[in-house]
């Protein structure tokens, strides 16, 4: 079975914390208990010694004397005894002889005024003037910790003619005080206990969620970058599986990403390969002829010159092609940005594409702005990125074809657009015009590289432009539209 160690620490935390706590309180409890029940004690005792010797001097004035003990005919003691019943303690009554009447359960014994602790003279020497007191110590003649409370006796005169002196032992008072401590005790342990089976419940939901973006994290490790957590928590917790979660889909994006990097690798290598392979052999097939005397003709000869140089203009374009598209791809290279005026490049475009159209006889239709459209970018790029598109145009275009070269000003930019109206471009080939090598199953593309739109994709990539084809077979119409940002028309005249 596996541990949960941060569940037992925090268990364990907890229930310290909590009994720690409950041995604070209960001292606590102890000791403002002992106090408070004392002073009731004594308040009480006070309130029962003031009444006490209220009823004594009513019953000494009744008898109609100022001395103890009282007329032979009353008992005293009797009377003494019927107090300690009322009050449920000891009563002692000290005349002003000092003489000390107990009830009749202390007959036997001699309590003389001597025999009082200290303390008690003391309350009685206050009694005697006026005042009640309390006192707390330990009564040799109760043989017991006890709380002595006096009263003075006074006479309707005003004299005062005696003391009531109450005894009530201090362990007397103590036993509520026990009783709560033991129910303090009881529910102290009652609520330890359930609270360690709350706090190993709580730890446990709390160690839960942990748990499982450990698995999510352990499935990561392993290549699984489909693991989801699955935690929804509004805290610390619930941020920290959220972040593990969004690694989850960074890490699926990358790796499929990766996979579809190493992909294109593949296909790259084997397209290079396959361009590399038809040149290389018509150029060792002829070499060999040449070498083994097989061709002797001078004709022939010079044919068999001549396609091993043309071959070789063609390696030596598709090596250009992939060395640019290479430079193009790599984001430290850097290409010369600065304000340029874009009609500027349409029309020396333009200027280029005469002398390629003339062999088919296409007509090269220009529209710019009479006002200059500010871009931020590399001429030569942009002339490369138009120079491209237009080439292509004037290429698959028919005999005595148009290529119109428009370039206008849109809201979200300036908008340069290439049209022919050649053959145009199928469905099924359209989405795939810009990746590299890919090329149309059509005369006018065997002696391309099938590089030339993937390095103009590259170039309006670097630009901030966004390149885009628009064909139609049956309208025999192509367009492939180029929109660059504007920059500020002082930054065009500053330059």
């Amino acid at each position: 079975m596996r541990k949960n160690k941060i569940a037992a620490e925090l268990s364990g935390y907890f229930a310290a914390a909590l009994l720690i706590f409950s041995v604070i309180i209960g001292t606590i409890f102890i000791f403002l208990s002992q106090k408070l029940n004392v002073e009731r004690t004594e308040r009480e005792l006070e309130y029962k010694a003031s009444r006490i010797a209220r009823t004594v001097a009513v019953f000494l004035d009744g008898i109609g004397t100022r001395s103890f003990p009282p007329p032979r005919g009353m008992d005293f003691r009797s009377y003494i005894d019927n107090l300690n019943e009322l009050s449920m303690c000891d009563v002692w009554i000290v005349d002003k002889n000092l003489n000390i009447f107990t009830s009749r359960k202390n007959m036997n014994e001699d309590f003389q005024y001597m025999n009082l602790p200290k303390d008690a003279e003391d309350v009685i020497k206050t009694a005697f003037k006026g005042t009640t007191s309390a006192n707390k110590s330990f009564n040799s003649v109760l043989s017991a910790k006890a709380l002595t409370v006096g009263s003075p006796i006074v006479s309707s005169d005003g004299e005062t003619i005696g003391v009531v002196l109450l005894h009530s032992p201090v362990s007397g008072t103590s036993k509520s005080i026990e009783q709560g401590i033991t129910i303090l005790a009881v529910s102290i342990f009652i609520a330890l206990v359930l609270s360690v089976l709350i706090s190993v419940k709580l730890s446990l939901n709390f160690t839960k969620p942990l748990n499982l973006m450990k698995q999510s994290a352990l499935k990561l490790a392993d290549g699984d970058y489909s693991a989801k957590t699955g935690i929804e928590r509004n805290d610390e917790i619930g941020e920290l599986a959220q972040i593990l979660d969004e690694l989850s889909l960074r890490l699926d994006k990358a790796s499929r990403e990766s996979e579809n990097l190493e992909k294109l690798r593949r296909e790259y290598v084997a397209n290079i390969s396959h361009e590399l392979k038809t040149p290389i052999t018509v150029i060792r097939g002829s070499l060999e002829a040449l070498c083994d005397g097989i061709i002797t003709d001078a004709e022939m000869v010079n044919d068999y010159h001549m396609q091993m140089l043309s071959e070789s203009k063609g390696l030596e374009r598709l090596v250009a092609d992939l060395l640019e598209l290479s430079r193009l791809q790599n984001p430290d290279f850097a290409i010369e940005m600065a304000p340029l005026n874009l009609c500027d490049v349409v029309k020396d475009i333009q200027k280029s594409c005469i002398h390629l159209a003339k062999e088919k006889n296409v007509q090269i239709i220009s529209s710019v702005p009479e006002y200059p459209c500010a871009v931020f970018g590399d001429y030569g790029r942009i002339r490369q990125l138009v120079m491209i598109i237009a080439d292509n145009a004037i290429k698959f275009s028919p005999e005595n074809g148009t290529v119109k070269i428009v370039l206008e000003e849109k809201p979200d930019g300036y908008e340069l657009s290439i049209e022919d109206n050649g053959k145009g471009i199928s469905e099924q080939d359209l989405p795939y015009v810009f990746e590299r090598f890919y090329k149309t199953k059509s005369p006018e593309n065997k002696n391309g590289t099938g590089l030339g739109l993937a390095i103009a994709k590259e170039i309006a990539l670097r630009h901030g432009a966004r390149l885009f084809a628009q064909s139609n077979e049956e309208s025999n119409r192509t367009v492939f539209t180029a929109i660059f940002k504007k920059c500020p028309q002082n930054l065009l005249e500053g330059n």
